[in-house]
């Protein structure tokens, strides 16, 4: 299998954010808990892992990332909290900002030249989820199925947990985060990570910081 590139936002290195989070991931007591979380690293996904199509490369789309930076301006993450996704938990937004929901959408309609079609191995893997019709129809079209209206920040806290642990480690979280979610946290950058071969750890390559005017 090819390399793959994603856009993810993630917290700028160093912020009180980012080193929460890395120290939550670190946790001893949650290792066999936070196994795919730590691969993929802290992030919340808003172009998923993609292999580039032919005829573009990493460069081109690290210029293409720069440029959209250039021209859009940070998103505010209101309410940033954990809260559960089904068995699993993750920093979310309540209620979701239309603003972050837009600009997630134009995240992955202007970086759509860059991917490659799903295989049909991958196509079936997609489609094997328990999916509606309209994210089966995005997986056609986008390679994904939570873009658009179905798409819901989030930034994974845990892999899936089991019943009888998910409050417990939830209240964890909520203590552990409150003094890093105690300020505004704004989607500030989009950030270009890379998945060299399946199964490897996801790289943090380059943040692109988002300082244009538009929406």
């Amino acid at each position: 299998m090819t390399e793959r590139f994603a856009v993810y936002f993630a917290p700028a290195a160093g912020s009180a954010l980012e080193r929460a989070a890395a120290a939550w991931l670190a946790r001893p007591d949650l290792q066999e808990a936070t196994v795919s979380a730590r691969r993929y690293g802290f992030h919340a996904t808003l172009k998923a892992p993609m292999a580039l199509r032919a005829g573009t490369d990493r460069a081109g789309l690290a210029a293409a990332l720069a440029s959209f930076a250039a021209r859009h301006r940070p998103v505010m993450l209101d309410s940033l909290a954990p809260r559960p996704i089904g068995a699993f938990l993750a920093l979310t937004t309540a209620p979701q900002p239309q603003a972050l929901t837009d600009f997630a959408a134009t995240v992955v309609t202007a970086f759509e030249p860059f991917r490659a079609p799903l295989t049909a191995e991958d196509r079936a893997r997609r489609l094997a989820a328990p999916l509606t019709t309209r994210q089966a129809e995005l997986v056609d079209v986008y390679g994904y199925p939570y873009v658009l209206e179905q798409f819901q920040f989030h930034m994974t806290l845990t892999d899936r947990l089991p019943a009888p642990r998910q409050a417990a480690v939830r209240s964890a979280a909520e203590a552990w985060f409150a003094a890093a979610l105690a300020a505004p946290i704004r989607l500030d950058r989009l950030v270009l990570f890379r998945e060299a071969q399946a199964g490897a750890p996801f790289e943090r390559l380059e943040d692109f910081e988002l300082s244009g005017g538009a929406a």
